[in-house]
């Protein structure tokens, strides 16, 4: 068994292979075509009937956390609570982005850096790239304001006082 396995090598496989490739049989192509018709068709006949068919969609639940016919100023009221948590955190963000721009000057101003001249450069770096295009301007205010020209504030204070906003009751 030694002396079998001895004469064979995958390298020879493929140099043998590739020297039958390049002969000149006008029958190479039909017979690899033939080949690969029967292994897709054995493949495809003895596949299990459960890997073929396909498989049915899942069922979605859709779970709600909140209570169904809640009233409109419910909904607003909950809305209120969410925009101050978001106004709340939007602030610590930029009291913290403040405090590390000021550690950043005082860093800059340690270092006998003109912090005060880097910051006009920036800002007008940016005017350019807003003038140009490159970086979208910030948006203007909504002009049409469903409650005409209360603040979030005040909006919000009228919907926890029980009232719909824009309305006389």
């Amino acid at each position: 068994m030694k002396e079998f396995f001895k004469s064979v090598s995958p390298r020879r496989a493929v140099r043998d292979f590739a020297e039958f490739w390049r002969g000149h049989s006008e029958h190479r192509w039909p017979v690899l075509g033939v080949s690969v018709a029967l292994t897709g068709s054995m493949i495809y006949l003895f596949a299990p009937e459960s890997v073929r068919v396909r498989p049915e969609p899942p069922e979605v639940i859709y779970i709600s956390t909140w209570e169904d016919g809640r009233s409109e100023l419910e909904i607003m009221a909950s809305n209120c609570r969410n925009q101050e948590l978001k106004d709340e955190l939007e602030a610590r963000l930029a009291a913290r982005a403040e405090l590390r721009r000021d550690l950043y000057k005082a860093l800059g101003r340690a270092t006998f850096l003109d912090v005060d001249a880097m910051e006009r450069e920036a800002e007008e770096e940016r005017q350019r790239a807003i003038a140009a295009g490159e970086i979208p301007a910030p948006p203007p205010p909504p002009e049409n304001d469903p409650v005409g020209d209360m603040s979030v504030a005040e909006f919000c204070a009228e919907v926890m006082a029980g009232r719909m906003p824009g309305t006389d009751g």
